[in-house]
């Protein structure tokens, strides 16, 4: 059923005509070119009665509602030579999604997947808030508008080969990207690409096809770029060869945000091998040369005066002073028994294994910018902003990027890259050393969290959490969208930032009358929102009380856990990772189980650990580091609802559970005197080889939902957790500051001046 763009359109509420038809476009062009359309559905109403606001709508379904009106605009596209194509609004900084897209696209097309070809899509703004990367939100808000997009194709492919076969509808099909028709004949979708192409832009109907028919969807799949990355192939922003764009790199000040007063010999370093230009900027001295390795001479060569940082004089202890100061009050002591604990985390860093990096070419009359961007609208805009420039002469190309976990929800490296451009007149390939990824970079805020839990026999009363931490930076979306559906949402007049956490955190437990509450202070840092922001400590800190209630009713945690516990899915993943880890089996003195649970965007997830705390494991000894406890098992349940790729969902949980080892045990920065110690991930020990588990199952719990939930944060907060519970029940001693070996510092801090350190030499020696 086709009728034009100009029709009548159907009443509200009528766009989905059953759980599988959807109204979709096939937009006017040369070959095929289909988009879906949606409307979102009714906000959540605020006067359902519930404890828990995110029972009510979350982030997840905030991000969702925000892309949705966007969504007609984001389009699949056949191909003459027979592949498909659809540029993703999102980054792909090594989650999978260009693989799981892919896949939607595959499937409800019935071509290959290798024929399936997904880019990124560069900054556009009239997506509005439809290409932000976050919250584990993309496999949910693509979901259905990739596969209407592709289902409108699919029907346009067959009517196009039920003339050319001269068959009725009902004769034709497609198979591996070939339109099957009535004695033996067929049609590729390339022949079809322009003969079922569109004059004009047309609306029509489309179903869905059913999941009892999926051959792709749910099928543990490779990446599709897996070949690409392991043989080098893989395009970053550093691999791309822009015309004139030369390496960049700055000299950053000796503490965080220093600023530079002085440069004593600029002129000596312009004159060095292969430098053409050194420039002040806001964040310190730009040097531009042939090579890196050019550049990293003349950094170090540089002789800077700096004014102090905006952390001047600061250090782990004065900050944690600070905190506890703005700490939020508990009220009154209960009248019934209670447990209760405060609990400290310190800075972590934010670095992701590829550098902060960007290219940039600006001139009088435009800027060209490439960069592996989380929000690239935003930075669009801040950059147009930034020069002056109405926004259409602004191009923003988003990159693919080599890991990110929030950091690319920043754009530092860009607007930094597109400053250099203009001052000196050329187009610059900047890359940030990891020293200064480590010094003054985005960090995970500094944060103390203070839970009660009161209780009166068998029964818990209530819940209390107050949760104090460094300012986090939102400045990259996720305020603009709050802003936008303020008046739809559940939260009353809150704070951007007290709106995430309030959205991103729920309550697993029947645990009474529950309230968590978020504090910020002191915003001196550059801070950012790290995988799972809030979460792995506020559930770090509720689950370590979880273990001490229980012991204080005689009961053993796990089934403590499942008694409390709300819903059936949160029960099945804890009963999953109970029973695959054996829970309660006898382990040696020094050794012992944990296990917590984490329920986050329409998903849920339990870890099981095992962690090994004996002094000949602890006091292993590692070359400028700590070896620490030993986690020697992890089991992870996960139900996220429907799984695109298992193989995917296995690799972020394993990811995640790599992250909750490193959070709770090695992972920190140190803050002394204005600066973090920490130079390099020579001496920023997130989970090493001698601390991964030998033994790591994940397993992915069958779907009861029909519908995917999100993932790729889900796993990190439970093993946080899980490790932590692990660490008491190990030592006997509920731990109370995270990570547990941030007292040891086990390396020499690398100077400050200059800010890249040297060049190490002696990596042969240190080998195995």
């Amino acid at each position: 059923m086709n009728d034009d763009h100009d029709a009548t359109r159907p009443p509200p509420g009528s766009h989905a005509v059953d759980r599988r038809r959807f109204l979709g476009f096939v937009l006017a062009a040369p070959t095929l070119v289909t988009a879906a359309e949606l409307v979102p559905a009714e906000s959540a109403r605020a006067d359902v009665p519930s404890a828990d606001i995110t029972e009510l709508v979350d982030l997840n379904d905030v991000m969702t509602l925000a892309a949705l009106p966007t969504s007609g605009l984001i389009t699949v596209q056949v191909h003459t030579d027979g592949t498909v194509s659809f540029a993703l609004p999102r980054a792909e900084v090594g989650q999978g999604i260009t693989t799981s897209t892919a896949m939607l696209i595959a499937e409800e097309m019935d071509v290959p997947l290798d024929r399936v070809r997904v880019t990124l899509a560069d900054a556009r703004p009239e997506l509005v808030f439809n290409q932000l990367t976050g919250g584990s939100n993309t496999t949910i808000a693509t979901y259905t508008p990739v596969r209407v997009a592709a289902a409108v194709a699919r029907g346009r492919l067959l009517e196009a080969a039920a003339v050319v076969l001269g068959a009725a509808l009902t004769e034709v099909r497609i198979r591996a990207g070939v339109v099957l028709g009535p004695g033996g004949r067929s049609v590729g979708i390339g022949e079809l690409a322009e003969k079922a192409a569109a004059l004009r832009t047309q609306r029509v109907t489309t179903e869905l096809k059913p999941s009892d028919r999926f051959t792709v969807i749910g099928t543990p799949r490779s990446r599709v770029d897996a070949l690409d990355a392991v043989t080098g192939r893989k395009k970053f922003a550093m691999d791309l060869a822009v015309p004139g764009a030369a390496p960049t790199m700055v000299c950053r000040p000796p503490t965080i945000n220093g600023k530079v007063t002085s440069v004593a010999n600029a002129d000596e370093v312009r004159s060095m091998p292969g430098v053409t230009d050194v420039a002040v900027i806001t964040s310190g001295v730009a040097v531009r040369a042939r090579t890196f390795g050019q550049c990293i001479d003349a950094v170090r060569a540089l002789r800077v005066s700096w004014a102090p940082g905006s952390a001047k004089g600061k250090s782990d202890s004065s900050v944690l002073a600070q905190l506890r100061s703005a700490e939020p009050t508990m009220g009154l002591p209960p009248l019934t028994p209670s447990v209760e604990g405060r609990f400290t985390f310190h800075f972590r860093s934010n670095s992701a294994l590829e550098t902060n990096c960007a290219i940039a070419d600006v001139r009088p009359d435009r800027a060209e910018i490439w960069s592996s961007l989380k929000a690239p609208i935003v930075a669009k805009e801040a950059i147009a902003a930034m020069l002056g420039l109405p926004l259409g002469a602004v191009s923003v190309h988003v990159t693919e990027g080599g890991g990110s976990f929030g950091r690319k929800l920043f754009f530092d490296a860009a607007l930094e890259a597109v400053e250099i451009s203009k001052k000196i007149g050329k187009p610059v390939k900047l890359m940030w050393h990891r020293a200064d990824d480590s010094r003054q970079g985005r960090t995970h805020p500094m944060a103390t969290s203070r839970v009660r839990i009161s209780y009166v026999g068998d029964t818990v009363l209530s819940y209390k959490q107050r949760h104090t931490s460094v300012a986090t930076d939102l400045g990259h979306g996720f305020g603009e969208i709050f802003t936008a559906l303020a008046a739809k949402l559940p939260v009353v007049d809150l704070g951007f930032s007290e709106t995430f956490f309030q959205l991103s955190q729920s309550m697993p437990y029947n645990f009474g009358v529950n309230s968590r509450l978020l504090n910020e202070t002191d915003k001196s840092f550059n801070t950012g929102s790290m995988r799972n922001v809030y979460s792995p400590d506020v559930t770090c800190a509720r689950e370590l009380l979880v273990d001490e209630l229980a012991s204080k009713m005689g009961k053993d945690p796990y089934r403590f856990r499942r008694d409390f516990l709300k819903d059936d899915r949160s029960l099945a993943v804890l009963e999953k990772a109970a029973e695959a880890g054996r829970w309660g089996r006898q382990m040696p003195e020094g050794t012992a189980q944990g296990i917590a649970l984490h329920s986050e965007y329409h998903s849920a997830s339990a870890v099981l650990v095992e962690i090994d705390c004996r002094p000949e494991t602890v006091n292993r000894p590692v070359r400028d580091g700590v070896a620490g406890p030993r986690v020697t098992k992890v089991v992870v349940a996960v139900d996220a609802g429907l799984t695109v790729n298992p193989r995917g969902l296995e690799a972020q949980m394993m990811g995640g559970a790599m992250d909750g080892i490193a959070l709770a045990l090695t992972s920190s920065l140190h803050l002394r005197d204005g600066y973090f110690l920490e130079a390099s991930w020579d001496n920023y020990f997130y989970t090493r080889q001698w601390n991964t588990p030998p033994e790591l199952d994940v397993i992915i719990m069958p779907d009861t939902t029909g519908k995917p939930g999100g993932a790729g944060e889900l796993a990190v907060a439970a093993s946080m957790a899980a490790v932590a519970c692990a660490y008491g029940r190990a030592t006997g001693t509920m731990p109370t500051s995270f990570p547990v070996n941030h007292g040891t510092l086990a390396f020499a801090p690398k100077p400050t001046v200059p800010p890249v350190p040297q060049s190490p030499t002696d990596g042969r020696d240190h080998a195995y």
